[in-house]
């Protein structure tokens, strides 16, 4: 005789009928301000594209694979039919959006699920970029095309175990060698690198002493790849830890124009105004969530949105999102006008993931116990926050960045260390 420790769980929507589940996403109702009228026509049609996307075929399988800490490769069609890979770039089959079309498509796939935004980020705003900034007219013919077209997945490797926010210290060295180069070192935290066809390798120039971009392929002999397990966060996205042990890279696949640390930045000027709508969009859905939960479910005979404490909270939501929408917009202005600075990039990233931290705690409290179901959305998207919050530099290595550029102090680095120098 069965069990009852042998039956399978109620789908949630048979536990729980008085709320719907994100599997069926809820209708977008956060842009109170109307901000979508500071768009273009073709900026908003990018977005309802990828909106009608991602809650048709993304939302009813997120949590599932996100609860698995999987890959939903069967998406990849569907989003390379979007065309929204290669983002700004403009010819070799890319899209050639304007910085803020590219912001709200990030922002679309963010709203449903903040892992695929963090795959289209990696491969797109990162990987694609740094080969269309700095690398050769024929690597640019050679890669990008079927790039674009998500038919080859690249990622971006630059952070290392012991280098996190003191990247530019990294230590995998590149080594001059009759024909190329011989790649020596690891790397760590590098999303889609366990299936990634080309990896886009950061090291140092023995020669220089300078940092150096490389293109490396997934069957290097010496490459390896490992997935790191336990993450609770962007669960879907695969982060590897990478090691190099005499990897040969001919000379063809050295990027060119990547010859200091300093020719990071034009790449990161533009992923970190992506990585800045990421928040937004996230928070754009815990908002539509909330608003649809405190409609459906009743409490003491009414709506739980007829309660004036639920009413301030999500009031309070809603302020946070037209915040972070204008603030984010502001940021793609100033780079289309050539003003957006370091420091104004980092003081809108770091802004921005604050309040969406702060969002999706505010969210989590008016679900309640459902508050911390992935079902739900909330919980996956409160978890989801706290590795955006550290990426692209943390929240605190930002405000540093912001305030080195204001004050003109350099304080990354203890005062007595400095003096020492």
């Amino acid at each position: 005789m069965p069990s009852y420790f042998d039956l399978p769980p109620l789908d949630v929507s048979v536990a729980f009928p008085q709320a719907t589940p994100a599997s069926t996403f809820p209708p977008c109702v956060s842009d109170y301000f109307h901000l979508n009228d500071l768009l273009k026509p073709e900026e908003q049609a990018v977005r309802n594209k990828v909106r009608e996307c991602m809650e048709k075929e993304i939302a009813p399988i997120m949590t599932q694979y996100w609860e698995k800490a999987e890959f939903p490769f069967q998406v990849i069609p569907k989003l390379a039919a979007l065309r929204i890979a290669g983002g700004t770039i403009k010819g070799y089959g890319c899209p050639g959006f304007s910085i803020t079309g590219n912001a709200v498509a990030a922002a679309e796939v963010a709203r449903v699920d903040a892992s695929c935004s963090t795959f289209i980020l990696v491969h797109s705003s990162l990987a694609m970029l740094t080969i269309a900034l700095c690398g050769s007219e024929a690597q640019k013919q050679k890669y990008l095309p079927s790039l674009a077209q998500l038919q080859t997945i690249a990622c971006w490797a630059l952070t290392e175990p012991e280098y996190g926010s003191d990247a530019s210290a990294l230590k995998t060295t590149a080594t001059k060698v009759d024909g190329g180069w011989i790649i020596e070192g690891q790397k760590r935290w590098i999303g889609n690198s366990t299936f990634a066809d080309l990896l886009v390798i950061f090291a140092r120039n023995t020669t220089t002493n300078q940092i150096n971009g490389y293109i490396v392929k997934k069957d290097a002999p010496g490459l390896t790849v490992t997935k790191i397990e336990n993450k609770i966060g962007l669960r879907i996205v695969q982060n590897g830890d990478i090691v190099l042990r005499k990897v040969f890279v001919p000379d063809d696949d050295r990027i060119e124009g990547v010859n200091s640390f300093q020719d990071t930045n034009k790449v990161l000027a533009v992923s970190r105004v992506m990585v800045a709508w990421q928040p937004i969009g996230i928070s754009m859905g815990i908002y539509d969530m909330c608003h649809r939960y405190l409609k459906e479910r009743k409490q003491f005979g009414a709506p739980l949105a007829a309660f004036q404490i639920s009413q301030q909270k999500l009031v309070q939501m809603l302020s946070n999102v037209q915040a972070m929408i204008l603030v984010g917009w502001r940021l793609c202005k100033l780079y289309e006008s050539g003003k957006l600075t370091p420091g104004r990039a980092s003081l809108g990233k770091s802004w921005i993931t604050l309040r969406a931290r702060e969002t999706a705690a505010l969210g989590r409290e008016l679900l309640g116990g459902n508050g911390i179901l992935s079902d739900f959305l909330v919980a996956k998207a409160f978890c989801d926050l706290e590795p955006i919050y550290t990426y692209e530099g943390t929240y605190d290595i930002n405000t540093l960045v912001t305030g080195r550029e204001v004050t003109g102090f350099a304080s990354f680095k203890p005062v007595a260390q400095r003096s020492r120098l």
